[in-house]
């Protein structure tokens, strides 16, 4: 069984367990369509730089059928396939009390109890089952999809009417769902990541545990 990980900082975990979250945006490496000609070993920075760049405006500058050939064949590449179920990456301290006594004394001397990277994904207790995937640029999504991203809607605000945000924004609010997603978008992923408005794997799921 896979894995795949939720941020923590900003609830997104939380917000997956409690089936607010069922859609997730991860990003397309424009490197998985090309083939170096030659080995990593012995290349520069600079050249593997050039190299990366060259695959991402090589994508970009796609159209037509050889663009379709290209989500064609990420689809079929994704990392994540329609109907698998996927463990949704916890630490180890965080599943403690759902996991027998002996168990957890284990556990507690492993990497994983600090850090979800170097969990087990068979000793995960919630589990995603993904329903649909599709490639899409980050700025096509909707306000309906940002809101099954996690985003929040609070229609009580007093003036101010209905409002948008993510779990850690602090003392500030948006007027749009999609407006929300951009600033947690950056957050996560690197300022810039919304205007870059790069190719993303969308994937739809369920919670089933």
């Amino acid at each position: 069984m896979k894995k795949i990980m939720f941020n923590d900082k900003y609830g997104l975990t939380q917000a997956v367990l409690e089936g607010r979250k069922t859609q997730t945006r991860r990003m397309l490496n424009p490197t998985m369509f090309f083939q170096r000609l030659e080995t990593y070993e012995g290349w520069s920075n600079e050249d593997f730089s050039a190299w990366k760049r060259l695959c991402n405006r090589r994508l970009y500058e796609a159209q037509g059928d050889m663009l379709q050939q290209m989500f064609d064949y990420a689809l079929s590449s994704s990392r994540y396939k329609v109907g698998e179920v996927v463990a949704v990456a916890q630490k180890y301290k965080d599943i403690a009390l759902d996991v027998p006594v002996e168990l957890a004394a284990e556990l507690i001397k492993q990497p994983g109890w600090n850090n979800k990277m170097f969990v087990r994904a068979d000793l995960m207790p919630h589990h995603i089952r993904i329903t649909n995937i599709r490639v899409e640029r980050l700025r096509d999504i909707s306000e309906e999809d940002c809101l099954k991203e996690g985003i929040w809607r609070d229609d009580n605000v007093g003036i101010e009417g209905t409002t948008y945000w993510y779990h850690g924004l602090a003392n500030s609010s948006f007027r749009t769902a999609k407006e929300a997603y951009a600033a947690l978008i950056d957050k996560i992923s690197g300022k810039g990541t919304w205007e870059g408005n790069p190719w993303v794997f969308v994937y739809d799921f369920e919670l089933i545990k």
